[in-house]
């Protein structure tokens, strides 16, 4: 059973992954999974098969949850965009319970304010900055459908060193990091062909099969490097919560808000959250929007375990 929620932790993760402006950090922070998943990267030599055990299931699901945000999820948040994100900040203020858990034991200081605040404002910063400066529908449109030559191989090798280990960090989305190095519709254009490979082998189609499966061979040099950027990063994350705990956590927490803030910004973007639909049709959809909120919340609840 514990194998069976990881699975699913990791598919909220690996959905993460894929929506600009998630992330899957703060994420694993809201399944619980932040702290363990570093854990057992660290220790992944000293400690093979349990790490390994332990890492496998979450794995498979950030796959399952990668594979299935390229197409069906992408267009559930397109489409519905405002339920989606209300959705998510349920899963956001789930984790809630879990960070005031980790800080219960700790000794207050004022001090610790100061850098929920900080890492509060700095998300904030980091998100207007980035996202402001970034232009999605552009960022979208693939740049290397497949490989021609060592410096598309380097490149993704790159993309996926950058991106995976700013994406370690709490509150930091990796899509938007992609789009910052300009790759994240070579990745996930790469992605969702390999999804359709998947899918035409299944169902038989060999033709299919070998027109996307030079999509395979765009993923592997990002993968490298995603591999490479979290082993690096998670080193230094591991030691920062050994030795500064208190102030990780209450930095999380600043995170997570401006997680909740982020999201809810995005979600009243959609041209549906106004008063000119009429009162009735806008109490509705706040209604809607609150039950979304309300079972996002007992999600993480049940995950959290």
């Amino acid at each position: 059973m514990r194998k069976i929620i990881d699975f699913v932790k990791g598919i909220f993760i690996g959905i993460a992954l894929v929506i600009p402006g998630l992330s899957g950090s703060i994420f694993a922070v809201v399944v619980g999974l932040y702290e363990s998943i570093l854990n057992a990267v660290n220790n992944i030599r000293k400690e093979f098969k349990k790490s390994f055990l332990f890492l496998l299931p979450i794995v498979l699901g950030v796959g399952v949850g990668i594979l299935a945000s390229t197409k069906l999820v992408l267009w559930v948040t397109e489409n519905y965009k405002q339920q989606s994100y209300f959705f998510f900040i349920g899963l956001v203020l789930g984790s809630l319970p879990l960070i005031l858990r980790k800080v219960k034991g700790i000794k207050f200081k004022p001090q610790y304010l100061l850098i929920t605040v900080a890492a509060f404002v700095g998300l904030m910063l980091i998100s207007f900055l980035l996202t402001g400066n970034v232009d999605e529908s552009a960022a979208k449109l693939p740049k290397i459908e497949k490989i021609t030559g060592v410096d598309d191989v380097l490149i993704l090798t790159f993309a996926g060193i950058f991106s995976c280990a700013t994406m370690s960090i709490p509150g930091v989305s990796g899509s938007v990091m992609l789009m910052v190095v300009g790759h994240y519709g070579s990745v996930y254009n790469a992605v969702g062909n390999c999804a359709d490979f998947l899918k035409a082998l299944l169902t038989g189609n060999i033709d299919e099969a070998k027109v996307a499966a030079s999509s395979i061979l765009v993923v592997l040099p990002f993968m490298i490097g995603a591999v490479i950027g979290i082993a690096l990063i998670a080193k230094i994350l591991v030691y920062l919560l050994k030795k500064y705990e208190a102030q990780m956590y209450y930095g999380v927490g600043g995170l997570v808000a401006g997680a909740v803030v982020t999201l809810l910004t995005e979600a009243i973007k959609d041209p549906t959250f106004t008063f000119s639909i009429g009162v009735g049709k806008f109490l509705l959809i706040l209604l809607i929007d609150a039950v979304l909120v309300v079972v996002g919340i007992i999600c993480t609840k049940y995950l959290d375990k």
